[in-house]
């Protein structure tokens, strides 16, 4: 990675078997605040949505990117994608905040390393 440029980790993360109320808007918007705290990151903006009859996405807009989850309660799945950038932020602080209060049964991880670079 050049001078300067910035390190960005996206985690795509499948949780299976979650043991806590995935269809909670509330207790769903204040993990991932904790969350991104807990990373280092700063949340600028929170949309939440929740879907009828169930399941809730929880979108925060940080200034390192962003950290989403879209729930399915009646499948007790989680799909969540904590992607940051920056010196200092560190995206496994925020899943093991979220790993814990979600309590899967299972879990697959896919990390991707992101490279800034100008071109053309």
């Amino acid at each position: 990675m050049g001078i300067g440029m910035p390190r960005i980790e996206e985690l795509l993360i499948d949780l299976y078997g979650c043991r806590a109320d995935l269809n909670d808007e509330g207790f769903l918007c204040k993990l991932l605040e904790r969350a991104a705290e807990n990373a280092g990151a700063k949340v600028l903006h929170r949309v939440a949505w929740r879907f009828s009859p169930v399941g809730i996405s929880v979108i925060l807009i940080l200034s390192e990117t962003h950290i989403s989850i879209h729930t399915w309660p009646e499948y007790r799945y989680a799909a969540l994608d904590i992607f940051l950038c920056g010196e200092g932020k560190n995206p496994e602080a925020a899943w093991t905040v979220i790993k814990e209060a979600l309590k899967p049964v299972d879990f697959r991880i896919k990390r991707i390393e992101r490279t800034v670079e100008a071109r053309g």
